[in-house]
C-alpha cells in the first residue's frame, strides 16, 4: 500500500510540474521608481525665497504655496523644512562661491542677546520669522536684509520610509531628484 500511494504521488507532482498553458496577456506598465525606490512617486517641490526682515513686516517673510509653488498641492501631513542660506565660501577650483545651508530653528548669540531665525507652517503657507530676547531694531543689515531661505515640502510616508537625514540639505535634494539649477526662486516685498 505504501508503494502505491507513493508511485501514485509521484506520478501527480510529475504532470503537476509538467504543465504549462499559454502566456497571458501582459500587465500595465508599472511608475518608474528611484532607483532602490521603486513605485514610490515623490511630489514634493524646492523653492527659494528672498526678503528683508523689517519693522513693516513684523520680522517675518511669509509664502503662500498657491502663489510661489503653483501647481502644487500641500496637505496637512506633508513634511514642510526650511533652510538657510547661512554662509558662502569660496570655491577652491575658482567656481561659484559654494552655500552653506542650516535646517530653522538656527539661533545666533550676540552682543545684544539671543537672536533666533524660525518658521511654521500651515498646508496653505509658510512663515519664517525672528525671535529675540532684545528689540529687533538693533539688527544691523547682515542679520536682516537680503536673507534667502530654501523651502522644501516632502510627503511624510516617503520620507519616513526613507530614513531621510533632512539637517543635510544635498540628500534632501538627492532624495527628490531636485537639481540646483532648477530651483525656482522667489523674492518677497
Amino acid at each position: 500500500m505504501k508503494k502505491f500511494s507513493l508511485l501514485s504521488a509521484m506520478i501527480i507532482a510529475f504532470f503537476s510540474l509538467s504543465c504549462e498553458g499559454p502566456v497571458g496577456p501582459p500587465g500595465p506598465p508599472g511608475f518608474d521608481g528611484l532607483d532602490g525606490l521603486d513605485g514610490v512617486n515623490i511630489l514634493g517641490t524646492v523653492y527659494d525665497i528672498t526678503g528683508d526682515f523689517t519693522p513693516g513686516n513684523d520680522y517675518s517673510l511669509f509664502s503662500e504655496f498657491s502663489l510661489d509653488a503653483p501647481g502644487l498641492e500641500v496637505f496637512e501631513t506633508d513634511v514642510v523644512l526650511v533652510y538657510i542660506l547661512w554662509e558662502q565660501i569660496p570655491d577652491d577650483q575658482g567656481g561659484a562661491p559654494i552655500d552653506i545651508w542650516r535646517l530653522l530653528p538656527q539661533t545666533r548669540l550676540l552682543d545684544q542677546g539671543i537672536l533666533q531665525y524660525n518658521y511654521d507652517h500651515t498646508f496653505l503657507d509658510v512663515s519664517i520669522f525672528l525671535e529675540a530676547n532684545f528689540d529687533l531694531a538693533t539688527l544691523p543689515p547682515g542679520d536682516t536684509d537680503n536673507q534667502t531661505f530654501r523651502i522644501a515640502i516632502l510627503p511624510a510616508d516617503g520620507v519616513g520610509a526613507a530614513k531621510l537625514d533632512v539637517s543635510n540639505m544635498k540628500a534632501v535634494l538627492d532624495y527628490m531628484n531636485v537639481k540646483e539649477a532648477t530651483i525656482q526662486k522667489v523674492y518677497t516685498d
